[in-house]
């Protein structure tokens, strides 16, 4: 009998959200983040089946949705993705909004939604924009330089949107959708450099997000970024944690002033508006705004027999080698 999973699919400013509305196993009745424990502990087969090949590709969010416990909430999310769980995904928060507008849960006006990270407050505007009102957003170190390989030394700031991001200012490769490659590659070795260093976010936190920001066209937007996250998969949109963490940095160094507007371009040109105000010494409340649209709706069907019924992944190709290995052994045994 297969087992059947309800989805519904969205991208924000081009960056894919896959919401699970049905056929998610019982978390229980804990916080998301300790939903998202038992998650990835016991269930970790509804990530890999969802977003990993063959139903899904590299760039792919899952949402698992959830009802919250908490007073006033809509609804509470777990974020995951090709390389395993995200403490909080801003464009996930605007794809889940649309979809559950779509649903008939929510409408025009605000509503509150519950994330590993805290709560999040989310405003459905009368133009279908959805903004997001985000986690307490910060810098913890700045003009932090670190040797990356083949590109030399490169100095950035290490703040925090929500995920843990280093962020590098006018430096690296060129903000261009054709020099996808080498960005990627240099985001991927300035990891490397971050972690082979020690460097770390709060309480020892790996550093997995990238992010490199250039001038923009003045009449697009205020920059121009290219973000990789953990997976070594690019953001297709300006990423809003990225944003919030940008944002942050800004206010730091006294670059941008509460409530001003601020136009982040993504590396294919789609949009997001950020706004902050602020939330005590070095910290501020960031405000993400940005569309999102449907893409499609669908059950996903899970062959017990199937062999890559839970995505392809170095588990399934270890399975393979093994398997082939003792088919080969069988084989060869004398008759």
């Amino acid at each position: 009998m297969f087992q059947k999973l309800k989805i519904i699919d969205s991208h924000t400013g081009g960056e894919p959200t896959r919401a699970i509305i049905d056929g998610i196993p019982d978390l229980g009745s804990g916080s998301m983040a300790e939903r998202r424990e038992i998650l990835s502990k016991q269930h970790d087969w509804l990530r890999r089946a969802t977003v990993l090949e063959p139903r899904g590709f590299e760039a792919i969010v899952g949402a698992a949705l959830q009802e919250s416990t908490l007073p006033n909430c809509t609804a509470g999310v777990i974020f995951f993705n090709n390389a395993g769980y995200l403490n909080m995904c801003v464009h996930g928060i605007i794809g889940l909004a649309i979809t559950l507008k779509h649903m008939g849960r929510i409408d025009t006006g605000v509503h509150r939604i519950e994330t590993p990270v805290g709560i999040v407050i989310v405003k459905l505007n009368e133009d279908d924009s959805v903004s997001v009102e985000n986690v307490r957003s910060y810098r913890t170190e700045k003009d932090v330089e670190i040797l990356v390989p083949e590109f030399g030394p490169i100095v950035g700031d290490i703040a925090w949107g929500g995920n843990w991001f280093f962020i590098v200012d006018g430096q690296g490769p060129v903000v261009d959708y054709a020099n996808i490659k080498e960005l990627t590659r240099f985001c991927i070795n300035a990891r490397e450099a971050l972690s082979t260093a020690s460097i770390t976010g709060n309480d020892g936190a790996a550093i997995d997000h990238i992010e490199i920001f250039a001038p923009a066209n003045e009449s697009i937007a205020d920059s121009r970024n290219f973000v990789l996250c953990p997976g070594d998969e690019y953001d297709r949109s300006p990423c809003g944690t990225g944003l919030s963490a940008r944002l942050a940095c800004l206010a730091d160094s006294g670059l941008l002033r509460p409530n001003q507007s601020y136009l982040q371009a993504s590396i294919i040109n789609t949009l997001m508006e950020g706004r902050f105000r602020s939330d005590g010494e070095n910290a501020v409340i960031p405000t993400i705004t940005a569309k999102a649209w449907l893409t499609g709706e669908c059950v996903l069907a899970i062959d017990p027999d199937d062999p890559l019924k839970h995505g392809i992944d170095d588990r399934s190709i270890t399975r393979f080698a093994n398997e082939l290995k003792s088919e080969t052994a069988i084989s060869q045994q004398p008759q």
